[in-house]
């Protein structure tokens, strides 16, 4: 998925413009129009993915009878297919790993079939999901999607020095920018995190960062408030972190995991699809810190994991994170495309989760209320591409909970006050990508904010 294979950071959401009016041309009979055969979309295009997905669907058509045509989609192409597909009526029945603003703009395009939605999440139970997966996937009373799994944004650092160097795990601003002006150097950065404009990845960072401050995209009457006191004050801190203890220039996906990976940062903001790589289980993207050549698990090993950050402006430490979900679109053959998500959800979700459990926690903990057999299973589930190993073996219980409880804690703007489709609105503009682009190059906050705040008004 365009620079890195697995990252969601950079999905790109739908066009909202692109697909106004779309629902209108979808024609009646629109999906694969046979009660015995549906077409599924799944958003993972590597073909090692799509074997295991097509071996879940085998099963799925021996034991139901409904044959599936599975059509793997690349994430920055999802959003061309769409847009012809909702105009040809030629719809899918299902569509897998949906992220939450692609979710928000289904909605808002009238390309969702929220009864049948609706009816999946009743049999399944709505008491074996993560409550906070269930908001973030439901506009008021209605239920917009599936969740079916998480992950999660981290702030990774170097144990083995802060320990060395007396600090206090970073998990509030004034212990990461104590952290980083501490063990900044010649060699070493204090700290990593995206900055190139345009760039989802920038903005997931700050976000994680935001939210934790108390700076909100939305108040809850749906004005805009990017340019309030919390906000400047997080663009500010960010700031401060990029011009005074990171490397120069633009930083992305690649470029801060090439700097952790080679030793050369004691911090870095990341999801939990680095985990496996940072264990040395993916030849493609091997750590090279000196400590490394001889022992290639040093960094999950001397890594700490902080999943919440605080903001001195903040009520409550704050998680970000994503929810991918399946979708049943508007005129779908209804019947067997309910009977497919069910089965994903039940005698599938385990080989599905397996599939990449670092980037697949599940939000449905098992298959009754009070049931863990979910999480507990993922625990057990090994990771990695090249080589493959439980997380357990590089990552202590502590980091598991974290993981595994994240999705029952994540936040994200917009959503919960009732704006999500503004989330799918400024994916192309990437106007707070620019504001964190800005304060990185010495632009003052409250003007980067101002100017953000004003782009996001446009976009509204």
């Amino acid at each position: 998925m365009f620079s890195h294979r697995r990252h969601r950071a950079r999905v790109a959401a739908l066009a909202a413009v692109a697909l106004v009016g779309l629902a209108a041309c979808s024609s009646d009979d629109g999906g694969s129009g046979d009660s015995n055969s549906i077409k599924v979309w799944i958003q993972e295009d590597l073909p090692d993915r799509v074997a295991a997905t097509q071996a879940i669907v085998d099963d799925f058509t021996k034991e139901t009878g409904i044959k599936v045509k599975l059509v793997p989609v690349a994430e920055d192409q999802f959003n061309q297919l769409l847009t012809s597909s909702a105009a040809a009526g030629d719809l899918p029945d299902v569509i897998g790993g949906v992220a939450l603003p692609q979710v928000r703009t289904l909605s808002a395009n009238q390309l969702l079939d929220t009864d049948t939605t609706a009816s999946v999440l009743n049999d399944l139970d709505e008491a074996t999901f993560s409550e906070s997966a269930l908001e973030l996937t439901r506009d008021g009373d209605t239920q917009l999607a599936v969740p079916s799994e998480s992950w999660t944004q981290l702030l990774l650092y170097r144990k083995d020095l802060f320990d060395a160097a007396g600090l206090e795990a970073p998990t509030t601003y004034d212990t990461i920018l104590a952290a980083a002006e501490a063990l900044d150097s010649p060699d070493v950065a204090g700290f990593v995190g995206a900055n190139i404009a345009g760039d989802a990845f920038t903005e997931q960072t700050f976000e994680h960062i935001a939210l934790g401050n108390g700076c909100q995209l939305v108040d809850d009457a749906g004005e805009v408030t990017f340019d309030s006191a919390e906000c400047v004050e997080a663009l500010d801190f960010y700031g401060q972190l990029q011009q005074n203890y990171s490397v120069s220039g633009g930083q992305d996906v690649d470029t801060t995991r090439a700097s952790y990976f080679a030793g050369q940062a004691a911090m870095i903001i990341w999801s939990t699809f680095i985990l496996d790589e940072m264990a040395a289980l993916r030849d493609d993207a091997l750590p090279t810190c000196p400590e490394c050549k001889d022992d290639p698990g040093f960094l999950a090993k001397n890594s700490g994991v902080v999943t919440s950050i605080e903001g001195p402006s903040g009520s409550e430490p704050a998680t970000f994170g994503e929810i991918t979900s399946w979708v049943i679109p508007a005129d779908s053959a209804s019947d067997p495309a309910s009977k497919f998500v069910e089965y994903m959800m039940n005698d599938g979700y385990e080989p599905w989760i397996a599939i990449a459990p670092e980037g697949k926690v599940p939000v449905r903990t098992g298959d009754s209320a009070g049931s863990t057999k979910n999480t507990d299973a993922w625990a057990k589930m090994k990771v990695g591409v090249d080589t493959k190993a439980p997380l357990s073996d590089f990552y202590g219980k502590d980091v598991l909970d974290a993981l595994t409880t994240g999705p029952d804690q994540l936040a994200r703007w917009a959503i919960p006050q009732g704006q999500g489709e503004l989330l799918g609105a400024i994916q192309g503009s990437q106007p707070v990508a620019e504001a964190v682009n800005e304060v990185s190059d010495g632009t003052d906050p409250e003007e980067a904010a101002s100017k953000a705040a004003d782009a996001v008004r446009d976009a509204q």
